[in-house]
């Protein structure tokens, strides 16, 4: 199957400083989050607030959901974690 992101839901975790977002490989949801620091660039994170990371989500959307994808391919995990070292 090939793995989608129909469903452009995000929401931000503030207690583990990570956004969440869902794929679905054909009819298996997968859980995906994404660490504060990759969103973090450009952000004063001192007063960063839980619309600055969602806002920075959404304009890095096509990178992220691209990291994504390639990280869901080589372990087709139910839940997959993206730091930084993902975007290196």
């Amino acid at each position: 199957m090939t793995l989608s992101f129909p469903n452009s839901a995000r929401s931000y975790d503030e207690a583990k400083r990570r956004i969440r977002f869902t794929g679905y490989d054909g009819m298996f949801e997968v859980k995906f989050f994404v660490t504060a620091d990759v969103l973090a660039k450009g952000l004063v994170t001192r007063t960063a607030a839980e619309q600055d990371y969602l806002a920075a989500f959404d304009k890095l959307r096509p990178k992220i959901l691209d990291v994504a994808t390639r990280a869901y391919n080589g372990k087709r995990q139910a839940m997959v974690l993206l730091d930084l070292s993902n975007f290196r």
